[in-house]
């Protein structure tokens, strides 16, 4: 994954986000038992402190509530029905990577089953760097569900192994963490695959 080819980040359906996210969507997007693995997952690496959640929906799947969670997505009705939330912040990313927070305001940043959306993944992975302490983490997990006409094409063209190697080279191109690490978090029919890295410390 040294190169994206050209048209890598291309999507088909290139409209406004705002319009295809608009009506709310009180759905889960994935299984009971990969929800189940996702929330193992972000308890393991710690996400007890000041929380962001990227790309959220009406659930967080944090195995229990944050000191601090803000969530940050596309839909204010799911952002609102969040039990856990104690924020909620309205923003496209893909219209604007630049995330609307302060330098090293959150200890963890979770983004769940939606890296796949990104159209400007490089530049998000840079701005969630600069808003994470020093020794913060970032964890993006992902199944093989999806919007097919809003993720990337390059995305849809993978396996989960090549996927997986995406992620870490988006995390390898923000020069914003350290070297990011990977684990199968899923169970047999559940899949969920976790890449995550930890910003230097020095």
């Amino acid at each position: 994954m040294s190169d994206f080819p050209d048209g890598f980040v291309d999507r088909a359906d290139p409209v406004d986000d705002r319009g295809f996210y608009l009506p709310p969507r009180f759905v889960q997007h994935i299984d009971e038992g990969a929800i189940a693995a996702a929330s193992a997952f972000d308890g393991e690496i710690g996400t007890s402190g000041r929380v962001l959640d990227l790309m959220s929906s009406w659930v967080s799947h944090l195995p229990r509530r944050a000191e601090h969670l803000t969530v940050l997505g596309m839909n204010r009705a799911e952002l609102a029905a969040d039990e856990m939330a104690h924020e909620a912040v309205r923003h496209d990313l893909n219209a604007d990577p630049v995330l609307p927070f302060a330098d090293a305001a959150f200890d963890a940043c979770v983004c769940t089953v939606s890296v796949d959306y990104l159209a400007d993944p490089v530049a998000v992975f840079a701005e969630v760097g600069r808003v994470l302490v020093p020794g913060g983490v970032f964890a993006a997990t992902f199944s093989n569900r999806c919007f097919p006409t809003k993720a990337v094409r390059g995305w849809l063209a993978s396996d989960d192994a090549t996927r997986v190697g995406i992620v870490a080279e988006y995390f390898r191109r923000s020069g914003a963490f350290d070297t990011p690490a990977a684990r199968d978090c899923g169970a047999p029919g559940a899949p969920l695959h976790a890449v995550w890295a930890r910003t230097p410390t020095g």
